[in-house]
């Protein structure tokens, strides 16, 4: 079984060169981190659960938590377990009448269920190893527009200011081109005729 890496939300991002959505994961206690493209409507329930705003109705993701607690289920954690094609994976491992059961799902999904639920994130150490990054002293001043911070008046992260220096200038040569088919390639699950969700 692959080693698995605890990490947590730092940030969701987003492109000012192609609007793309970023979450940004971080290694705890370490300065390492791990960028996943998701869609535009996966980083408004990442950001609204993070935040703790409260919304009319139940969203999806709060439908779901609903529905674990529900059948008297437990989340008790979620991995983000594979990288393909510039394509992530993730299980949701549940705990159902005592026993362990892992669920395939997209890693927006995940993450949006994981902040609801307050469960671990677990990254695999392979996916780490691949996609991961970590600070550069001399990162150039050119490179410090290339991200920005996804918010607004009414969806704001509090931990938006950490590290806001390295995230503000994360170079995406080192991440997939937004040319590169983005419906295939920024997508965390790939393309969705049945969730447009994620095409931005």
């Amino acid at each position: 079984m692959a080693k698995l890496i605890e990490v947590e939300i730092d940030s969701v991002r987003v492109s000012l060169t192609n609007q793309q959505r970023i979450v940004i994961l971080k290694k705890v206690n370490e300065e390492r981190y791990l960028p996943i493209w998701i869609g535009l409507y996966e980083a408004e329930a990442i950001t609204i659960a993070l935040q703790d705003i409260q919304v009319a109705r139940p969203q999806t993701h709060d439908l779901l938590k609903t529905l674990i607690q529900s059948l008297n289920a437990k989340l008790l954690q979620v991995e983000v377990v594979s990288l393909s094609d510039d394509v992530f994976y993730a299980n949701l491992v549940l705990e159902v009448e005592g026993e362990r059961r892992t669920v395939d799902c997209r890693p927006s999904d995940a993450l949006a269920l994981a902040v609801r639920m307050q469960v671990p994130i677990l990254v695999s150490e392979d996916v780490m190893n691949q996609a991961s990054i970590t600070p550069e002293e001399d990162i150039s001043d050119a490179e410090s527009e290339e991200l920005d911070t996804f918010d607004s008046e009414d969806l704001e992260i509090d931990n938006l200011d950490l590290f806001e220096d390295f995230l503000q200038n994360i170079d995406t040569d080192d991440l997939p081109s937004a040319d590169e088919n983005p419906d295939e390639e920024f997508d965390d699950d790939g393309p969705d005729d049945e969730d447009e969700a994620d095409e931005v």
